[in-house]
């Protein structure tokens, strides 16, 4: 097998350069969803890279939508700022600073992201219709539920949504805005938060319509308030079901459901998360774990003819990562691939940066099962071959894959 691969890797590969950026956004066609991977987060390059492509669908395929894999209310104030709803004086440094204030900080408050941010709000100044950017996770149970709560509380007329959405917070105060107390506390009382939380989103989903959509006010009361809804349902689980990675990603997809829907028949999204996301599972080793992802259920709502999934990865260099949750950010090196990986295949079929397009008449040359590199925000570089390899069918999982041959850590602001 790794004989063949790489001589297909060979005949294949395009070599990195805008050109062939621009071939990628050719084979993407008239597809209404692009997600775009990276192989870890904490690479400078695939944040890089990943925003110029953006730029490109941006600038010449009408795309107006960008959902990445990080809080609404976090993501919000991003929106807000590059669409000109804040105040003139905010900059994206301090926007991205003062939002994303949990860790992983270094994921969203890096340079790479501010520079796109700038870009975009620039961008957005030419634009009548303005892209943009939104938080697809559902790990802010406590700050959307206190979104939820201070826009009800400063429009009196919605007061039979604000006292659904106070008997919902009420619920959660116990736990001292600590998720993972709720989550111990479920082990054994498994609904108790979870009429209420429900109650609230099919309160204001009814009434939906009297909200008022200047500055997007209705899109942000029912995002923060499905977030509540999903966040209960996935910390009830974290604590008796190791599927709860599949309620968090079927999360991700009820909320780029809910922005295309909003946006209009003309949306067109760009979906910013891991690889482990984006890359269709049913074309990894996570299928027989009976995991499902983005990309997946994605493929499966709206067809491979109108998605496509653009996959990252690297040989060798540095990334931000910590030794467990929540501890400092390190620079960790990141060790260069075996031979027997896909990463180690693209390395021995020429060491440098390259492009692999899939499509129907290649694909089957890249679909035997192969370890691919997932290096997630807490990173063992020494265990990394035991546990950081998801065996895949590469040419089944994305549509197109750029290979970085020595990347770098981002740099946190």
């Amino acid at each position: 097998m790794p004989r063949k691969l790489v001589a297909a890797i060979k005949e294949h590969a395009l070599p990195f350069n805008e050109h062939n950026l621009n071939k990628i956004v050719e084979s993407i066609g008239n597809a209404q969803i692009v997600m775009i991977g990276e192989a870890s987060h904490g690479t400078s390059e695939f944040y890089t890279v990943r925003a110029e492509l953006t730029k490109l669908l941006i600038n010449q395929k009408g795309f107006n939508i960008i959902a990445v894999e990080g809080d609404w209310p976090s993501a919000q104030a991003v929106n807000r700022y590059v669409k000109g709803y804040e105040d003139d004086n905010a900059t994206a440094t301090t926007i991205l600073k003062e939002s994303f204030n949990r860790w992983p900080q270094w994921m969203w408050a890096n340079e790479e992201v501010k520079e796109f941010v700038e870009w975009l709000k620039d961008k957005n100044d030419t634009l009548s219709n303005k892209v943009g950017f939104y938080g697809i996770d559902l790990y802010s149970l406590f700050e959307s539920m206190d979104e939820v709560i201070h826009f009800l509380s400063e429009n009196p007329k919605y007061k039979a949504d604000f006292e659904h959405a106070k008997k919902a917070f009420s619920c959660f105060e116990p736990y001292n805005r600590m998720p993972e107390h709720y989550a111990l506390s479920t082990a054994q009382f498994t609904d108790e938060c979870v009429h209420e939380v429900t109650d609230l989103l099919k309160s204001l989903r009814n009434n939906k319509e009297q909200y008022s959509n200047k500055h997007e006010e209705d899109l942000n009361v029912m995002m923060n308030a499905l977030v509540a809804k999903n966040a209960e349902t996935y910390y009830r689980e974290m604590m008796q079901d190791a599927i709860s990675w599949n309620t968090r990603d079927s999360h991700m997809v009820e909320a780029i459901n809910e922005l295309l829907k909003y946006h209009g028949d003309d949306a067109k999204i760009i979906i910013w998360e891991h690889n482990t996301h984006i890359g269709d599972a049913s074309a990894t080793s996570m299928k027989e774990d009976q995991m499902i992802n983005v990309g997946q259920l994605i493929r499966e709502q709206y067809g491979m003819d109108n998605t496509f999934a653009i996959g990252f990865g690297t040989y060798e260099g540095t990334v931000i990562a910590a030794d467990s949750w929540g501890d400092p950010l390190q620079i960790i090196q990141v060790p260069s691939s075996k031979l027997n990986t896909w990463e180690g295949q693209l390395h021995a079929a020429g060491g440098q940066d390259k492009i692999l397009i899939f499509t129907d008449e290649n694909r089957k040359l890249f679909n035997d099962r192969i370890g691919h590199r997932a290096i997630g925000v807490v990173y063992h570089p020494e265990y990394e071959v035991y546990g950081n390899y998801v065996p895949s069918n590469i040419g089944s999982r994305y549509d197109a894959f750029i290979y970085i041959e020595q990347t770098k850590a981002l740099k946190p602001l």
